[in-house]
């Protein structure tokens, strides 16, 4: 191949230097014409003539030129160019001095490196002509193109790879798939270089492809997915038109074979088996089959039904659209002791059917499924399973209101024993038998109470009590004429003192609580008591109510201002049962127009008096006021006995603790001294002072004079000590059984001191005499604090010395 390319490209040289000879011979020519030169120009010649100049045709050069000597690509000629090497021709513009170059003098243009028409296809180039002694132009500078010639060097290539198509299955042939293309880089304008044309180097067992367009075509029309749903095709272009020395390139076309609904489903197996127990309830799954289908995609998509008139009472069938399986459920409760076994015909078809494919065959395939029924242990049930019963409701405790039968399923037919459920009969108004299913009356019926009785009846296994039935009972009571007729509402009416005989006043009607099927009948009339009545009449007005008119000319309030008319009323029986009912007539006064102005208000105060809601009421009100009075006085004693108790206490708020030693017997500002001197009785210590008076040594306003008088305390060993002990106990006692007040604990401190002290008393309540035989020298040794007692005692000792002298 690489020889043929070098024969032709030499051939081609050889044509091409052939035709730039002519091109150069065509540059050497002059041509005329107006334009080319203007008066004064130094081209123009003596006679007028016009010097001719250059006239440029495009040069050609081929590429991938190989030669080991310059390629020779044309000439450039003046035609002042006499030969005599005056003229200097030079070029300049896209790869002058280093593509092409130029003979200075010749004018001829070589072209030194190799080119590639694919790269570059022209240059272009600018020539000049100048006078070799002076470098002045001789001619204008004038522009030329070297053209590249194209060989074919380049060969189709497939850019657009990889190639992926597709097509049905089972295709007719010469379905078209898809199209490839190829570009070839030389140029089409010149030769076969880039005409190019396609075949099939692999897969032409079962694909074509067009050679001018690329189309690639199915060969065969058993096309079948399931057996290849892929092909690789190996597509040739080859440029040249195909003749030979073209060159050529290749490219993998991968063409996926798509899938149609051309098979339809099968079941692997002609029959399945399930089994389920016959306590399943309704809508139970009992299994799963699957019918297999070797298309793909929503060609598989299939749907399932029953074909059996069994199957389809009993069983129901359908889609998972997941799975695409067929899911078996119970549609109708299963016994085991009816029937162990059902047979249900499955039949799966595909849910989208290509017509074109139908004389294929059915798309529709059966297959068998047997289900066998478990036996289980079940409760009675009861036949019927449930009913109405009906009952007189004077009917006497113990009597049959019904009986319910129950029976075992199973086979081995437990005998069955009956109960009430007592959640719905809790007064136990009905019982029943545990071995006949009796139901009898428990208690006495009232229809007036209770209606209707609905029941829970239980039935279960006598030796298994955990299978137990249930059914509901509802019980009627039938209505017996045991209640008497009674008026509506206690009537009152009111007449006018002026009214006229037949005036109508109130219109009677009555209630029974009885509901006899034939309806109420009602019969009115006076009774007996008011047979002598000549005031008002009743007339039964056959409708079950009754009408009241007057019978006299007027009424006298002052007489008489109320009236009661006594009524019996009878109903239709069986047993006819009568009631007395009472009308109340008032007398009132009437304007001229018969309208109602005043009644005798008395004989109202007296009926709302004597009303059992408003005695009842007024009771009410009256306890609650007496229940606050006595719960006030209560608060208040307490409340009294608990100032009392605060105040016997008092004496406790007069304690004062100092830090310090106190000043003396004078400081008694912050002491209610009453208080302790009511602990001693000081009439018995003033009578043995010999009385009251002053002479006598009673009190005086000398301070000196008041302390003789105090009572002295004195260490006596005869002194009883049980009244402080009694204070002290009764306190104690006081504050443990008083719970108001809070608790006072603290430290209290009383007018005397303890025995065993080892500091002498200070008091002047040491002795019970007038006179003291005590030293109290020793108080000026105390320290200033106590020198005020010591001067004071020692001023009465010295007046009691006087007195004694």
């Amino acid at each position: 191949m690489a020889k043929g390319l070098q024969g032709f490209s030499w051939t081609m040289l050889l044509l091409f230097c052939a035709i730039q000879e002519l091109g150069a011979w065509a540059m050497d020519t002059a041509v005329e014409g107006p334009g080319l030169g203007q008066p004064g120009d130094p081209t123009l010649l003596a006679g007028g003539r016009v010097k001719r100049g250059w006239v440029w045709n495009q040069f050609f050069v081929v590429e991938e030129y190989t030669g080991t000597e310059p390629l020779y690509v044309g000439k450039i000629h003046s035609d002042s160019d006499e030969g005599d090497g005056s003229i200097k021709y030079t070029i300049s513009g896209e790869g002058a001095g280093t593509i092409f170059l130029i003979d200075e003098i010749t004018g001829d243009i070589h072209a030194t490196e190799r080119l590639d028409r694919e790269q570059k296809t022209f240059y272009t180039l600018r020539a000049q002509a100048r006078d070799r002694q002076t470098d002045q132009l001789l001619e204008p500078e004038s522009e030329f193109i070297i053209k590249v010639q194209d060989i074919n060097d380049s060969e189709p290539r497939f850019l657009e790879g990889p190639y992926i198509g597709s097509v049905a299955e089972l295709s007719p042939i010469g379905t078209s798939v898809m199209q490839v293309m190829a570009s070839d880089a030389d140029d089409p304008t010149y030769g076969s270089s880039a005409r190019v044309v396609y075949s099939v180097l692999e897969g032409e067992q079962h694909f074509t492809v067009d050679s001018k367009t690329g189309v690639i075509r199915t060969a065969v029309a058993d096309l079948d997915r399931e057996t290849q749903d892929r092909y690789e095709v190996v597509i040739r272009a080859t440029d040249m038109a195909g003749q030979l020395g073209g060159l050529s390139g290749s490219t993998t076309v991968t063409i996926v074979v798509t899938d149609v609904n051309d098979n339809p489903p099968r079941f692997p197996q002609k029959m399945y088996q399930f089994s389920i127990v016959e306590t399943a309830p309704v809508g139970t799954a009992v299994g799963r089959v699957k019918a297999e289908d070797s298309d793909v995609g929503e060609n598989t998509d299939m749907t399932y039904q029953v074909k059996d008139e069994e199957g389809v009472e009993m069983f129901k069938v359908t889609t998972d659209s997941n799975t695409q399986e067929a899911v078996i459920t119970v549609q109708k409760p299963l016994d085991y002791e009816s029937k162990k076994v059902h047979t249900v015909v499955v039949e799966a078809l595909n849910k989208f059917v290509d017509p074109r494919f139908v004389d294929l065959g059915t798309f529709r395939d059966q297959t068998i499924v047997r289900v066998s029924v478990l036996d289980v242990d079940e409760p009675p049930e009861f036949r019927p399973p449930s009913k109405l019963m009906e009952v007189q409701e004077d009917a006497h405790v113990g009597s049959v209101v019904g009986v319910v039968t129950a029976l075992d399923p199973d086979t081995a037919n437990h005998p069955v024993r009956y109960a009430i459920d007592r959640n719905t009969d809790a007064e136990r108004i009905f019982d029943i038998d545990a071995n006949t299913g009796a139901i009898v009356t428990g208690k006495v019926l009232d229809r007036e109470t209770a209606g209707w009785h609905n029941i829970t009846v239980l039935a279960m296994e006598a030796d298994n009590h955990s299978q137990v039935s249930r059914a509901s009972l509802r019980i009627r009571i039938l209505d017996v004429n045991d209640n008497p007729p009674e008026l509506a509402t206690p009537y009152e009416a009111a007449v006018c003192e002026d009214a006229k005989p037949g005036q109508l006043i109130q219109t009677i009607s009555v209630v029974d609580r009885d509901e006899p099927q034939s309806g109420h009948r009602f019969y009115f009339t006076l009774a007996p008591e008011a047979t002598n009545n000549h005031h008002f009449s009743l007339l039964d007005v056959k409708d079950n109510t009754a009408a009241v008119h007057t019978q006299r000319m007027g009424f006298n309030r002052q007489e008489q201002d109320v009236y009661l008319l006594p009524i019996l009323v009878v109903d239709s029986g069986p047993p006819a049962l009568s009631s007395t009912g009472t009308l109340t007539i008032r007398i009132c006064g009437c304007d001229s127009n018969g309208a109602i102005q005043s009644c005798n208000s008395t004989a109202y105060v007296v009926s709302a008096t004597l009303s059992p809601g408003a005695l009842i009421a007024l009771l009410v009100c009256i306890l609650i006021l007496v229940v606050l009075v006595l719960l006030i006085l209560t608060l208040k004693r307490h409340h009294k006995s608990h100032l009392t108790s605060e105040d016997d206490e008092d004496m406790r708020d007069n304690v004062i603790k100092y830090n310090d030693e106190g000043g003396g017997e004078q400081d008694t500002e912050a002491y209610d001294m009453s208080a302790l001197r009511s602990l001693y009785d000081f009439s018995e210590i003033k009578g043995s002072d010999g009385g009251g008076g002053p002479g006598e040594g009673g009190l005086s306003g000398n301070p000196a004079s008041e302390l003789h008088i105090l009572p002295q305390w004195v260490q006596s060993p005869d002194l009883d000590f049980s009244v402080f002990r009694d204070y002290i106990c009764k306190k104690v006692e006081q504050a443990d059984q008083d719970l108001s007040v809070p608790p006072y604990d603290s430290f209290q401190t009383y007018a005397f001191e303890g025995l065993d002290s080892p500091v002498p008393s200070l008091s002047s309540i040491n002795t019970w005499s007038s006179s003291s035989e005590q030293d109290f020298s020793y108080l000026g040794g105390w320290g200033p604090r106590f020198r005020q007692l010591a001067a004071l005692y020692a001023g009465r000792r010295g007046e009691e010395d006087s007195e004694e002298s």
